[in-house]
């Protein structure tokens, strides 16, 4: 399946119109299956399919580590249907993540942030983490453009990297959903043993509760994006020990949530 398609268009300017063509990005849904039973569906851009369903399990809960996979593959070489297994141990500790359909997905109705915090605190640990220096996040954010082709020729896509506390982007991933992005991303260095290489978190998005959810499963500590946070993320952010900033109109950073893990240079 493509990524993104050609499709015929009008162009009207002033009057005038005009037939032309443009790349769109492709969605497509991705049937998750874990344990011989329907998960979830999700909307993607097709692409990346085994990391992303191994993110997504990492931030749902369902796996903490590899090994917790017993299976993780297509169904009959259907790139639209991914089936999960687990071992038998996994098996028995995740009974009501998996009856409830997921953590995440499930935490987002009629609950606050206080609660949010503490319910998560049950699958994942304070994030705590080294300071990174404030030029290399910074570069980082304005260097995310060169790693999104499928931005370049749809103007569609978001995108999520992981990088090294030293800016070397470590993963990256696009997808019309943010959500997806992130999970591909994660689920990239999850499936290579490598997530604790990664330092920070770079999102072409805003930053919504369940980015910082996400992050918090992977063991992430510093999440830098294009646009500010939602409240509700800052206060899962500063509950969980995770440092939140955005993209300053004009320049640097704001810095919402401890900001002692940004490193800037001391005054001599």
């Amino acid at each position: 399946m493509k990524s993104h398609s050609t499709q015929r268009i009008r162009h009207i300017v002033t009057g005038e119109v005009r037939e032309t063509t443009q790349e769109l990005l492709a969605e497509e849904p991705l049937s998750i299956r874990v344990q011989g039973n329907p998960y979830t569906v999700v909307m993607r851009t097709p692409g990346d399919e085994i990391a992303h369903v191994a993110g997504f399990c990492l931030g749902e809960g369902i796996v903490d580590a590899v090994a917790d996979f017993g299976t993780l593959a297509f169904c009959d070489e259907d790139v639209n249907v991914v089936t999960v297994t687990l071992t038998p141990e996994r098996s028995e500790r995740v009974p009501e993540i998996l009856d409830r359909r997921g953590f995440i997905s499930q935490t987002s109705c009629g609950i606050c942030g206080k609660e949010l915090i503490d319910d998560l605190r049950q699958v994942t640990s304070t994030v705590d983490a080294s300071p990174v220096a404030f030029e290399v996040v910074s570069n980082a954010l304005d260097a995310l453009g060169t790693h999104q082709p499928l931005r370049e020729i749809t103007r569609a896509s978001h995108a999520a990297a992981l990088a090294h506390g030293t800016g070397e982007i470590l993963s990256v991933a696009e997808d019309a959903g943010r959500h997806n992005a992130l999970d591909k991303a994660v689920g990239k260095l999850f499936l290579q043993d490598s997530l604790g290489e990664a330092r920070f978190l770079v999102l072409s998005s805003r930053i919504s509760y369940e980015m910082v959810q996400k992050a918090a499963r992977a063991g992430i500590a510093i999440i830098a994006a294009v646009s500010r946070p939602t409240a509700l993320a800052v206060e899962l952010a500063e509950g969980l020990g995770i440092t939140l900033c955005s993209l300053a109109r004009g320049e640097g950073l704001f810095v919402y949530t401890h900001p002692h893990r940004i490193q800037t240079q001391s005054p001599e």
